[in-house]
């Protein structure tokens, strides 16, 4: 399996220097290898390829002093990645989507670059980086596995590394599966589980959006290319990735206690890019981050040997968890209401005890499941559940 390690460097001024020049050189290449495919194409409709461009980078090292200066590899990485930019491009043109033909990088939009075999080593907690020198990383954590390739990202005023390492996976899946789970993913509640549980979503975004409308008016005051501008620029971006870093540091220990107390895992295999047209709710969406919880819980069930269920999201709010029957309502209705079997509880229980059915039927497994039964204490229903679980509880 493939898994990326990411950590934050501390380069001097010195190599900060080095690293954008380098970063400058790449953009620079990237932007005439653009210029020179559009060019070929527009008088003779060639072709030019990857391997075609690449040939000629001993001759412009040669002759640009600058590109001496840079990793070949990091030089080749710049070239592949411009290749992709069009076999992307190529791709959505045949599937009839939009295209968005690759475009040149403007200062500052070209922000990593790639040592892809060679070129880097770990020495004494720091790391060796050809042509630029030894940096000094914070390793929060060991690196399993054999490293394949070594990315430095530029990221507002912070600089990381990112190794891509493969791994072994566990030898075998875990053979208890006592402890079976499924996810409704939602608004009002970031998850539901088929327990009953609910974890609150802790929209970071909509808690920062008066910070980030203070920061957009003070940058749209500042003069055009004036170093004020860029200042401000930068507060702007450490003011998102401030938002961004909270986020993923909840959905990673949420995803974390998850895999950990659980055995098996259902949840819907949501097509959030079509969800997120709904522009009453795309905000709301965006800030939840159901992707990322729930591409953290697949690689982190892989890694523990847990289950794992990605089930079709069809009809698990309609359809009734207690007898089948399906019970129509919209976005609007929040409550459960089963005439047949006068089972009643909250939508989003409803749809991941269905999640979980779903899950368990679609490997397989035999497992028992839960019983929902309807229990009355004279003043309202109360949903009565024969299924052992510890209160979960996000940290």
């Amino acid at each position: 399996m493939k898994r990326n390690y990411k950590f934050r460097l501390y380069p001097s001024k010195e190599q900060q220097a080095k690293l954008q020049k380098t970063l400058d050189a790449c953009r620079h290449l990237y932007n005439s290898a653009l210029a020179e495919r559009k060019e070929a194409w527009e008088k003779g409709k060639e072709s030019i390829t990857y391997r075609m461009q690449q040939d000629t980078l001993p001759k412009q090292k040669q002759e640009n002093k600058e590109l001496q200066n840079v990793h070949s590899q990091v030089l080749q990485d710049a070239l592949r990645r411009l290749d992709k930019a069009f076999r992307h491009f190529f791709r959505r043109v045949k599937n009839k989507e939009k295209p968005g033909h690759p475009r040149f990088k403007g200062k500052d939009r070209y922000d990593s670059l790639t040592y892809s075999q060679f070129g880097f080593k770990m020495k004494e907690g720091r790391i060796f980086l050809s042509k630029i020198g030894m940096l000094s990383i914070k390793l929060h954590r060991a690196i399993e596995g054999s490293v394949k390739t070594c990315t430095i990202k530029r990221e507002a005023n912070r600089w990381h590394v990112v190794f891509s390492v493969e791994k072994e996976g566990p030898m075998h899946a875990r053979s208890s599966m006592e402890k079976a789970i499924g996810l409704d993913a939602g608004l009002e509640s970031l998850i539901t589980l088929s327990t009953g549980e609910a974890v609150e979503p802790p929209e970071f975004y909509r808690k920062g959006e008066q910070r980030l409308a203070l920061e957009h008016r003070r940058l749209s005051k500042k003069k055009k290319a004036s170093k004020n501008r860029s200042r401000q620029r930068l507060k702007l971006q450490i003011t998102y990735m401030k938002i961004a870093d909270q986020r993923r540091d909840f959905l990673h220990k949420l995803s974390r206690k998850l895999v950990d107390e659980y055995d098996f895992i259902a949840y819907e295999n949501l097509n959030v890019k079509n969800m997120t047209k709904n522009h009453h709710l795309a905000k709301s969406i965006h800030d939840a981050s159901w992707s990322m919880l729930l591409g953290m819980i697949g690689y982190k069930a892989e890694e523990a040997g847990s289950q794992i269920a990605k089930v079709a999201p069809e009809y698990t709010s309609q359809a009734c968890s207690g007898c089948g029957v399906l019970v129509k309502k919209s976005l609007s209705v929040r409550t459960h209401r089963c005439m047949n079997c006068g089972l009643v509880l909250s939508r989003d229980h409803n749809a991941a005890l269905n999640i979980l059915k779903k899950g368990l039927r679609q490997l397989q497994l035999g497992q028992e499941l839960p019983e929902v039964t309807p229990a009355r204490d004279g003043r309202k229903e109360v949903l009565s559940m024969k299924q052992e679980a510890a209160p979960f509880k996000a940290r």
